[in-house]
């Protein structure tokens, strides 16, 4: 196959995946604007901060994968958005503190300015902040089915904790310190990345009342998925251009971070990634048609090179 055919059978692949999620991508989009604070709300300051980052683009990945896990799996729509828009202001927060000059230093973020270079510094903190907190009364305030919530808030809240994000977050920097073994990589990978992504799959599985089987599978799914994810991260941040990523390109190949091709070698992650994919695929081939969509999320996430 020469490389333009390559391309060719890439777009056409990523033109399907369009038309699956758009849907969902488009009730998602109309949640978050109409549940999060208007600019114009006091103190205005914030709450355009908070808004400034969430709408500046983004795949939308982690609430599509709670509202597609609760559809896959028969739950209504109505149940998985809130946690779905809550996943979306929480990896946000995330976005907007890995980029102060106190963490990886980038000056853009989806191809505009950091939210620190917009706001200064202490704003922008402030802006994680509030969109770490919002994002639990999302759930609490907007999930129909109150019986699902405590469930919900607390994955939630594991995922994005030390247990989770904010622990993986703390490996990484203790990377840079000299801890750069293979399970010291694989720790970072599994609550950086993974843990918010397999949460998505969990949340979705949960407001949908799965069973334990069904739960197990989105587990899977999530967890495959999630790696995969941050391997593919790693690998474009050494590949990838200023265009592509739309983030300061060369910072994280430089510096002292560990990734997978910093132990493995490029070669080897993208087979790590394409084995982690092929399990993520695995988990939900048992459903079928009604599996299309997480499936063909899981090879866009294969194949992306942004």
């Amino acid at each position: 196959m020469t490389v333009a055919t390559r391309e060719k059978v890439k777009q056409e692949g990523g033109s399907v995946l369009d038309r699956l999620i758009r849907p969902g991508a488009a009730r998602i989009e109309a949640a978050l604007r109409r549940w999060m604070p208007a600019e114009t709300l006091y103190p205005d300051t914030i709450h355009r901060a908070m808004r400034y980052s969430l709408f500046a683009g983004g795949k939308r990945l982690r609430p599509l994968l709670v509202v597609e896990t609760a559809r896959m799996l028969g739950g209504r729509l109505a149940d998985a958005l809130p946690a779905a828009c809550a996943l979306e202001c929480i990896h946000t927060y995330s976005l907007i503190h890995d980029d102060l000059p106190a963490m990886d230093d980038d000056d853009f973020r989806r191809g505009k300015p950091s939210s620190h270079k917009v706001f200064g510094e202490a704003m922008a903190i402030l802006a994680g902040d509030g969109l770490l907190t919002y994002a639990f009364e999302l759930v609490a305030a907007k999930t129909p089915t109150a019986s699902v919530v405590p469930a919900l808030v607390k994955e939630i809240g594991i995922a994005a904790g030390t247990r989770g994000m904010v622990g993986g977050q703390v490996a990484d920097l203790e990377a840079e310190d000299g801890k750069r073994d293979a399970g010291h990589l694989e720790y970072i990978h599994l609550h950086k990345t993974a843990a918010l992504i397999t949460c998505a799959t969990r949340c979705g599985a949960i407001a949908a009342g799965a069973s334990r089987a069904d739960l197990a599978n989105a587990t899977r799914y999530g967890k495959g998925l999630g790696l995969a994810f941050q391997v593919v991260d790693d690998i474009l941040d050494v590949v990838g251009t200023t265009a592509e990523l739309g983030k300061t390109a060369g910072k994280d190949a430089d510096s002292k971070k560990l990734t997978y091709p910093s132990v493995y070698g490029i070669d080897r992650s993208r087979e790590v990634a394409k084995r982690l994919v092929d399990r993520a695929l695995a988990a939900v081939r048992p459903y079928g048609a009604r599996g299309r969509v997480l499936a063909a999320l899981a090879e866009y996430v294969r194949d992306r090179s942004h």
